[in-house]
């Protein structure tokens, strides 16, 4: 690894909580405030399993014997209960630290979630849109994309200024343990997908771990931990799998010219190089000086005969 990106964590791992009573029973939510929500006895196995799997992949590297994790975590009680279930496969010696962070807690959906109407409001938002739908008295998914965009700035301070990766010669973790709509949105904004692609991702299931880890280039890709079938399952197109491909190895600061969901969107129409453009544009001209002396001739004709 180069010297420019050795500070940067090895891994951003991101961890939805385990199973929750909401999760089970939603007539959980119209007598319990979403954020208290707990987990079920399945949800803290479920959490306990994570912490294991999260364990064996973050000392899988015997090159690097002297990792650590640093965990942020959603202040909601489920995402709570899960980090202290995953916190028991890891001695202390091994955190850097854990820091609630409000910007990666659950979409708000309202206060008390009446089931019958939430059936309701959950259809229109499928006419609507996911992204863009705003729950009444909460919030939409781009809300949720604002505050996860003020967190990252956060995250990227902390690591500009080297306040997390205590030495150099450790190789740090970031573990997000948030929610589904939150981790999509998280993904969304780190690898600038678009709304339309958002649209099309499958949500986490519980204690599912999603892992963005450091290409050789100091970029993070999804495809070194993950297969193929894996982002598929997810949801990703095949533009985004192999974009996910590209990453492994790309140079940190590199843009992929392949940007297909960009330039097919938005300039379909243009020519493919600057000669045909060039040409386009001439022909273009002569139409509109052929046309604007027929309009100039027009009008002398009715000044003439008027």
């Amino acid at each position: 690894m180069s010297s420019d990106n050795k500070l940067l964590p090895k891994r951003i791992i991101l961890v939805r909580h385990g199973e929750s009573e909401g999760n089970l029973d939603t007539s959980a939510y119209t007598t319990t405030p979403d954020h208290k929500i707990q987990l079920t006895e399945s949800g803290l196995l479920q959490a306990q399993e994570a912490g294991a799997r999260l364990r064996s992949l973050l000392s899988s590297n015997p090159s690097s014997p002297e990792w650590r994790v640093c965990f942020y975590v959603s202040p909601y009680d489920r995402t709570r209960s899960t980090l202290r279930e995953i916190g028991r496969s890891f001695s202390r010696r091994r955190v850097i630290g854990v820091r609630e962070e409000c910007r990666i807690r659950e979409q708000d959906f309202g206060n008390f979630q009446v089931k019958e109407r939430m059936r309701a409001t959950k259809k229109v938002r499928e006419r609507f849109g996911r992204f863009f739908y705003r729950f009444p008295e909460g919030e939409s998914a781009a809300d949720v994309f604002d505050r996860v965009s003020s967190f990252l700035e956060s995250l990227w301070r902390d690591i500009d200024m080297n306040r997390l990766h205590m030495n150099p010669t450790h190789e740090l973790n970031f573990v997000i343990v948030s929610h589904g709509l939150t981790s999509r949105v998280f993904l969304m904004k780190w690898f600038k997908w678009t709304v339309e692609q958002f649209e099309a991702l499958n949500n986490p299931g519980n204690s599912e771990i999603r892992v963005m880890e450091l290409g050789q280039g100091g970029d993070y890709s999804l495809a070194i931990h993950h297969t193929e079938e894996e982002l598929e399952r997810w949801g990703l197109s095949p533009e985004m799998i192999a974009d996910q491909k590209w990453r492994v190895n790309a140079h940190k600061g590199e843009w992929k010219e392949d940007c297909k969901w960009y330039f097919g969107d938005f300039f379909d129409h243009m020519a493919d190089s600057d000669h045909e453009s060039e040409t386009d544009a001439t022909e273009e001209d002569k139409l509109n000086l052929l046309t604007n002396s027929e309009d100039n001739n027009e009008e002398l004709c009715n000044g003439q005969c008027s």
